[in-house]
């Protein structure tokens, strides 16, 4: 029995993420593929468009057979801790043979050198990096001088590490190499239109680019991304259109600026990914604080970007500390599996899963605390949080379909 792992946000479902899927079986020679996906929030520092069981179901329905949550201080981590705590799950079930990723270069030799480079990280590599940082240069300026002195053979490549798809896919192979993993990497070239690309121009379409139409779409019909998606997921999404979908970045502002007016005297230093620096801007423009998106645009920085912005500000939502992410870290990332969602004909998946994994398929929240250790319990109860949160969110945007689920009651995909 061959595996492969894909990691994912899905957010939304779209031809894309089904031609990845199938391609990734198909270059592995997998006979299952696990998906490690983002829950109710996303890793550009945003609510997730739709539901986590949504998205779950659309792959699902579209070559995945299992689809499990990635823990939320991953999934709305740095491209470092994203990649590590996916990783690690992926690893830690002890059936994953390989990790098929998208990259824009398709370049597994190459993308596998500037992780061997970037891990490595020698005294030089360091000094420099270190000298720029001080100089006030953002990381990535000065990693890529760093680079260009201690690897000048990498000179001609450095336009790499200007595309998001091919940073994670480094940070993955960094991540597999430094746990010494069995898995092996495989990559597959982006096809269609870039992560940025928010137009509407290709079968191939962004995330972005659906997201965007949907925001802006008539309140009626979601037929301009019709097109850019399999029909059932189309057929998924649109049974929950102006329901419990689509949740945008500014149906955070009210509880978001209720979280930081509460903290506004102590300060949000604790946070993960919040120094000095930006907890004093953030207390210095509270009282111009008007939505979630603006909030953003109005503290970013030549050194913090929008994107590095809204995972702060989600970290004081959800209340993810800087000290959980470095104990979490020290015992190896992850302690359970949650599952969203699986197809029926993949038992002998789950059952090779539980023969080998070492750490516990959690199907039924009931069961965590007989399974988990206080640590594992501590992680588990900042994912149903964010949860609940989420919920709360889709409840106060679309009160007439509100209902009672919870974390607890809500059931996993079965495809």
């Amino acid at each position: 029995m061959k595996t492969v792992g894909i990691i994912a946000e899905y957010n939304p479902f779209h031809n894309g993420h089904a031609y990845h899927i199938a391609k990734a079986k198909e270059m592995t020679g997998a006979d299952y593929c696990i998906v490690v996906m983002s829950g109710s929030f996303v890793q550009r520092g945003a609510p997730a468009i739709a539901d986590k069981y949504i998205r779950a179901e659309a792959a699902l329905l579209n070559g995945a057979d299992l689809v499990l949550e990635l823990p939320v201080y991953y999934a709305l981590g740095s491209a470092e801790y994203f990649s590590s705590g996916a990783v690690a799950l992926l690893d830690k079930l002890g059936v994953t043979d390989t990790l098929c990723f998208g990259s824009e270069c398709g370049d597994l030799s190459l993308l596998s050198e500037f992780a061997q480079r970037l891990l490595g990280e020698d005294e030089q590599f360091k000094q420099i990096l270190s000298r720029h940082l001080k100089r006030g240069l953002t990381y990535p300026n000065a990693r890529n001088i760093a680079l260009e002195v201690c690897a000048p053979h990498l000179n001609a490549h450095m336009n790499v590490l200007t595309s998001p798809n091919n940073i994670l896919g480094i940070e993955y192979c960094k991540a597999l190499y430094r746990r010494s993993s069995r898995i092996q990497p495989y990559t597959l070239r982006r096809a269609g239109a870039s992560y940025h690309d928010a137009s509407l121009s290709s079968s191939y379409c962004s995330a972005l680019a659906i997201r965007q139409a949907i925001s802006s779409a008539g309140s009626d019909c979601l037929v301009d991304v019709r097109q850019f998606m399999p029909q059932n997921s189309y057929e998924l999404l649109a049974a929950q259109y102006h329901k419990t979908f689509p949740i945008l970045p500014d149906d955070l502002s009210l509880p978001l600026h209720y979280q930081l007016l509460s903290e506004q005297s102590t300060g949000y230093t604790d946070y993960a990914d919040i120094d000095g620096s930006l907890s004093a801007r953030i207390v210095k423009n509270l009282s111009s604080y008007r939505n979630f998106t603006d909030f953003c645009e109005l503290l970013k920085t030549k050194n913090k970007t929008y994107t590095h912005i809204a995972r702060s500000l989600l970290h004081i939502l959800l209340r993810i500390r800087q000290d959980d992410f470095l104990r979490y870290r020290s015992e190896d990332y992850i302690y359970y599996a949650r599952m969203l969602g699986f197809c029926k004909g993949a038992e002998p998946l789950l059952a090779a899963i539980k023969a080998h994994s070492s750490i516990p398929l959690l199907s039924k929240l009931a069961d965590a605390d007989a399974l988990l250790t206080e640590n594992g319990r501590n992680m588990l109860a900042k994912d149903i949080y964010a949860g609940h949160i989420y919920q709360s969110i889709v409840q106060n945007k679309f009160p007439a379909y509100a209902n009672t689920d919870t974390e607890y009651t809500r059931q996993i995909r079965k495809v």
